[in-house]
């Protein structure tokens, strides 16, 4: 059974930067889609930044310049670095892994930017 645990988040002034991390456990034969997206309140869930099966990264054009996603194959985390947070990045950010006829989702943690 594939479990993903986000970390990482917290309360953060604009400006300021805060680093995620998604830890996978479990196994995924094939994995599409590795990432991150938010949900703001009264809105709908949003990419964020992921990587696509191929290995390359997309952002959001709202994020580009700003995030940065890595990972550690090796420990099966990936991670969402923040720099410059602005008011509106507050959300709930969730780890997401597609694989072929599947999908997972972590739990969400809470990033709030403060003005």
């Amino acid at each position: 059974q594939v479990q993903l645990v986000e970390s990482g988040g917290g309360l953060v002034q604009a400006g300021g930067s805060l680093r995620l991390s998604c830890a996978a456990s479990g196994t995924i034969f094939i994995v599409n889609v590795m990432g991150w997206y938010r949900q703001a309140p009264g809105k709908q869930r949003e990419l964020v930044a992921i990587f696509t099966r191929g290995g390359s990264t997309n952002y959001a054009d709202f994020v580009k310049g700003r995030f940065t996603i890595s990972r550690d194959n090796a420990k099966n985390t990936v991670y969402l670095q923040m720099n410059s947070l602005k008011p509106e990045d507050t959300a709930v950010y969730y780890c997401h892994v597609s694989s072929v006829g599947s999908n997972y989702w972590g739990q969400g943690t809470q990033v709030t930017v403060s003005s």
